[in-house]
């Protein structure tokens, strides 16, 4: 009896300036428990100044393909041009996948219900359980739903992502750095009639950010995607600011998701998240109203290019 062989898979990881942790997301890719030679990885770089020697003689399999227009999502899109297979799964650079990850997926796409796009669980990847930091505390929480965005909010994120190439082919490519490219990409398909199902199976870890800083950055680049969407429907400036408010006067609301969330192992852990969520919605309210004041503010013109 002639053995089914399994479908190969493309992964492609967008990168830039991230060698460690490109490393530690290859490691994982090759713990995986789909067979090895049925996956393909492609490195997708967008402009480092890294020296790739190394990475390439260790990992001689790897294929790199190079993208200078700024930007995950074009970095990702020189990627698909470049991937042989019919399955395409997307990952970042500084995640890594539990070993069922690409067995989930395809298992999901050649499922016969499939609807050629699957998003999984993104998990924030502890440094230590049992002593949480209050941005560990608080993302593990709030950061990543990947459940809310896929069955509720129509996209998933593109650190967690798989689909046919017959699906990307339809839908075009990704977006550039001045658009949330996997909310912009989902609500194309969406409106297509092409749905992506949620698979809790299919398992990225991501680190938690390590200082405030970070989150500044996050919050800056989404505020500004969020308000160019505002701006675009319409929507007056009374309701943006509105909205900033409500932000604010919201906090105690969510306390109570940290208090309830399982995710979380102690009061410590809870009480560093009650501190964390009251510093980053007073954040993003301050700087909903510093881009709303100055409409050329660049608040998304960026990814980790400053690296």
């Amino acid at each position: 009896m002639t053995k089914m062989v399994p479908p190969k898979v493309s992964i492609i990881i967008p990168h830039l300036n991230q060698l460690a942790a490109l490393e530690r997301c290859l490691a994982s890719l090759r713990a995986q428990t789909y067979p090895a030679d049925q996956i393909e990885i492609i490195i997708a770089d967008n402009g480092s100044v890294a020296d790739f020697r190394e990475l390439l003689q260790t990992h001689p399999d790897l294929r790199l393909v190079c993208e200078h227009s700024p930007g995950p999502g074009p970095a990702r899109n020189a990627g698909v041009a470049a991937a042989t297979a019919d399955i395409l799964a997307f990952i970042d650079a500084d995640c890594r996948a539990h070993p069922g990850w690409v067995s989930a997926a395809v298992g999901a796409l050649e499922h016969p219900s499939s609807t050629g796009v699957v998003g999984g669980d993104v998990q924030i990847d502890l440094a230590d359980h049992t002593c949480m930091t209050g941005l560990e505390a608080y993302e593990s929480v709030f950061a990543y739903r990947q459940r809310l965005y896929i069955e509720k909010l129509g996209f998933s994120g593109t650190g967690n992502l798989a689909m046919r190439r017959a699906i990307f082919q339809k839908i075009g490519p990704f977006a550039g750095i001045g658009v949330a490219e996997d909310r912009d990409w989902g609500r194309r398909a969406a409106r297509q009639g092409i749905v992506t199902r949620y698979i809790p199976q299919m398992i990225v870890y991501h680190p938690a950010r390590t200082d405030m800083a970070d989150m500044v950055a996050k919050w800056r680049r989404q505020t500004a995607h969020d308000l160019a969407d505002h701006r675009a429907a319409g929507r007056s400036t009374l309701v943006w600011l509105a909205r900033a408010a409500a932000l604010v006067a919201s906090t105690p609301i969510h306390g109570l998701k940290i208090i309830g969330s399982p995710r979380l192992p102690n009061w410590p852990a809870r009480l560093r998240g009650l501190s964390t969520l009251a510093q980053i919605r007073t954040l993003r309210a301050r700087e909903m109203l510093v881009q709303c004041a100055q409409p050329t503010h660049q608040g998304a013109r960026h990814w980790n290019r400053s690296m």
